[in-house]
């Protein structure tokens, strides 16, 4: 290429920051095509918000639903919350535009909260998935074992632990050490981030597949164990002798275990990828595009959008809380202590 081709090169790419000799170049879209990504991820933002805050207020609202396990659910759709409210409005800009406007600082604060809440969330997915097991498969101590007490001490721990991982690894700098020779792609308005060969197994595997592990071994068995009790209730107790009750029983347990696997299904679905990308990214230097990584993140973020809706379409108490709330809202005040979500 000749230096008059190179100089029209140039002059023909759009840049993050024109004054800028060393500017990363904009990502080269149609407007048709940036329209509907911002569409998609702004519906995307609004459900993930709106739906969590209605996770919390009914909670907080409906002394029927403050249990150990919805105490636990409200903690993760705060984190759930604030991933939709302080993360992800500023990734959707840097996804569509190929472009982060707000200098260095920002993006390691920007990227240390998407780490915290993202960890957080799948913490308290386990949490979820230990509180089930012990429901399900040791009903009998399960009230002396889990309380209102002991959900606040390990949700508390579940947030420092993800905040002071995340915050330390990005600021310390650690997961870029031995980067140096492949950080000759660096631009001004890039927000990327990398992981050497170590740190690009060791979060995977700390934040994501160990707990994974742990999900999908107690889910098997808590699925196990409900049909287990289903089938025992529907062959030995006849509706003669008054087993309709004990039908409807089997039939919640069941519900409850397929809700468990959808839960896990969507969960897996949304976090493998990503994980996945993560772990060969960091081996084999960064094979995957960027935009198919921005994707993969986006994937990731749907989690916390679906979340919300599957505790609103599967479990009737959230959906009554609902109701109630959008009525109380629009039309006047419900008292709390008079309103049952039973």
């Amino acid at each position: 290429m000749t230096v008059n081709e190179s100089e029209i090169y140039t002059e023909n790419i759009l840049l993050c920051f024109p004054l800028l000799p060393d500017s990363c170049p904009r990502a080269h879209r149609l407007t048709v095509v940036k329209v509907a990504m911002y569409a998609v991820m702004l519906l995307m933002i609004l459900t993930t918000v709106f739906g969590n805050l209605m996770i919390i207020i009914s909670i907080s609202h409906f002394k029927q639903l403050q249990s150990p396990t919805h105490l636990i659910v409200r903690s993760l759709a705060a984190s759930d919350c604030l991933l939709g409210s302080l993360v992800m409005p500023y990734s959707m800009v840097r996804s569509v535009e190929g472009c982060w406007f707000l200098g260095d600082v920002v993006c390691k604060v920007h990227s240390s909260l998407d780490m915290t809440f993202s960890i957080s969330s799948i913490l308290h997915l386990s949490l979820i998935s230990i509180d089930r097991y012990w429901a399900i498969c040791d009903p009998l101590r399960y009230r002396m074992r889990i309380t209102n007490n002991t959900v606040t001490i390990f949700t508390t721990f579940t947030w420092i632990f993800s905040f002071i991982y995340s915050f330390s690894i990005l600021f310390s700098g650690v997961n870029n050490v031995a980067l140096e020779t492949i950080m000759y792609f660096y631009c001004v308005g890039s927000c990327v981030l990398l992981f050497n060969k170590q740190w690009g197994i060791i979060c995977p595997i700390l934040t994501f597949f160990l707990p994974g592990t742990i999900m999908t071994s107690l889910y098997i068995r808590i699925f196990y164990v409900a049909e287990k009790h289903a089938r025992v209730i529907a062959e030995q107790v006849p509706v003669a002798t008054g087993g309709l009750k004990s039908q409807s029983s089997a039939h919640r347990e069941r519900k409850a275990a397929k809700t468990l696997a959808i839960v896990m299904g969507v969960f897996l679905l949304c976090w493998l990828p990503i994980f996945m990308a993560t772990v060969v990214d960091s081996v084999l230097n960064f094979v995957t595009p960027a935009d198919v990584f921005e994707a993969l993140i986006w994937f990731g973020y749907f989690n916390s959008t679906c979340n919300p809706l599957i505790y609103g379409f599967f479990y009737s108490r959230f959906q009554k809380a609902f109701k109630i709330l959008v009525l109380s809202y629009t039309c006047c005040i419900i008292d709390s202590n008079t309103v049952t979500v039973e």
